[in-house]
């Protein structure tokens, strides 16, 4: 099938052609016939992960657990649907979320706050919620079994407090959601990887996220897989480059803290500036359009989440005067 990338040890990334080719992943696990699926896109991604499953001789019963690293719907959004059509898996998130997946109401809501209606809707359609007995609760510490393949689950706040990273015992690979940035391959030189930090709204905090890099980091992984865009390898590099960006971002919010009604714009403007510098000093190919291209939605979220993460900072310094 096109769009599906195996990288060995039973892991592979369908594409689920949201937003744009190689924008967002859906991960497959197989193992001794079943099959766990990390993240799900939108509920009109999921025909292509069912493609991609019968590609591997696994039909929708044989998919044990549908993983969550998150609740934002571009992760989570096919999450109901793709459980109607595999009627033996459970889905596993953070206890944070998981309200929100047997009753998306508020999660929907939230959404068309940061998008508008229209734009909500035309990206990510219904939201189907999940029966409360076919949810496992996965915070720090917890694991599931597939086929007698361990996936164990770390907290991975930073980009949302109801993230998590999954660890696969068999390869000792982690599954980093956004928590790990994104990485688009349109601006891979070769095999060189590149990885931009994700400050989405409306939690993010600067660190608890350097903090979840460095774990997942020392755990010695060879690779880790994001939703924004599949397998990443040296990745003490990319780490470096993520804490230098994360910290840039940071600096571009706190200098727009008395930016009054122009400061979301400026925001936009920033995260713009650092987009293009750092095409500069990666060596990027793409032309400045090409660049906007990719990246247009990502810096208007970032912008949002740094609006979202001052202001929540305000509020932390008037509670604690």
């Amino acid at each position: 099938m096109d769009g599906v990338h195996d990288y060995g040890c039973g892991i592979s990334a369908v594409d689920s052609r949201l937003v744009r080719d190689t924008q967002t992943a859906v991960h497959i696990i197989v193992e001794g016939g079943r099959a766990a699926i990390v993240d799900t896109a939108t509920a009109d991604c999921v025909p292509r992960v069912l493609e991609a499953l019968a590609g591997k001789g696994i039909a929708p019963g044989q998919v044990d657990f549908v993983i969550l690293t998150h609740v934002h719907l571009d992760h989570a959004g096919g999450a109901g649907r793709l459980m109607q059509c595999c009627p033996n898996a459970k889905l596993t998130v953070h206890p944070r979320g998981a309200r929100h997946m047997i009753d998306p109401s508020r999660l929907m809501a939230a959404t068309v706050d940061i998008y508008g209606a229209d734009a909500a809707w035309r990206m990510y359609g219904e939201v189907v919620p999940i029966p409360e007995h076919r949810v496992i609760e996965t915070g720090e510490g917890t694991f599931v079994s597939l086929a007698g393949r361990e996936l164990s689950f770390l907290d991975a706040p930073g980009h949302a407090r109801h993230h998590v990273a999954v660890r696969d015992s068999r390869s000792g690979r982690l599954f980093a959601g956004d928590t790990f940035g994104l990485s688009y391959r349109e601006l891979d030189l070769g095999n060189r990887q590149f990885s931009f930090p994700t400050t989405s709204p409306s939690q993010f905090d600067p660190p608890a996220l350097h903090a979840s890099i460095d774990r997942m980091l020392s755990l010695g992984p060879e690779a880790i897989y994001v939703t924004h865009f599949g397998e990443l390898r040296d990745l003490g590099r990319l780490a470096a480059d993520l804490h230098r960006l994360i910290d840039a971002h940071v600096d571009l919010a706190l200098e727009m803290q008395g930016a009054g009604p122009e400061r979301l714009a400026k925001l936009e403007r920033g995260v713009e500036k650092i987009v293009l510098a750092e095409a500069l000093r990666q060596g990027w190919r793409l032309s400045e359009a090409e660049l906007m291209r990719v990246f247009s939605l990502d810096i208007e979220l970032n912008a949002q989440g740094l609006a979202a993460w001052l202001d929540a900072r305000a509020r932390g310094l008037r509670a604690s005067n």
